[in-house]
């Protein structure tokens, strides 16, 4: 029987979010091997192109985490990388992404704890919802627009 293992991939802030992640990494704690981290240099630079290539390459969930609010090295990139979020919660629906397999958090450098429990939520959430299965729809909408089916 197979057990079902989501692929989630996760833009990490290298300020604070990547910090905590290497922190856990340091003090050999344990959580899911699910994630894939990309390191970014703000969560603001999360583009949401980066978000829907994820999931058109094969991940099941994507994962997004920034620096606390009032906390961004560089000043206002987190409420970007929010604003973005908030956008790609609404336009993902469209392309049969159901909004739970996106999630932004905050975490700070000095939040090992905060980041273990995070991840170990998101791959409970993603279990839950299972495969991200891509329709024929679903690829051709995340297409380029220029690109046309002979």
């Amino acid at each position: 029987m197979n057990v079902f293992e989501p692929k989630i991939v996760g833009f990490l802030c290298n300020w604070c979010s990547y910090e905590a992640a290497d922190s856990a990494g340091r003090s050999r704690s344990v959580y899911p091997a699910n994630l894939l981290i990309i390191r970014v240099p703000c969560s603001g630079r999360t583009e949401p192109e980066f978000v829907t290539e994820a999931f058109s390459g094969g991940a099941d969930g994507v994962l997004i985490l920034a620096c606390p609010p009032g906390d961004c090295h560089y000043k206002e990139g987190n409420y970007r990388g929010y604003a973005r979020y908030a956008l790609l919660k609404r336009m993902l629906p469209q392309f049969g992404i159901r909004e739970e397999r996106l999630h932004l958090a905050w975490v700070s450098a000095a939040e090992r704890e905060k980041f273990l429990q995070v991840v170990s939520e998101m791959v409970k959430t993603i279990k839950r919802l299972g495969p991200l299965m891509k329709t024929q729809a679903d690829e051709t909408l995340l297409e380029p627009f220029y690109v046309t089916k002979t």
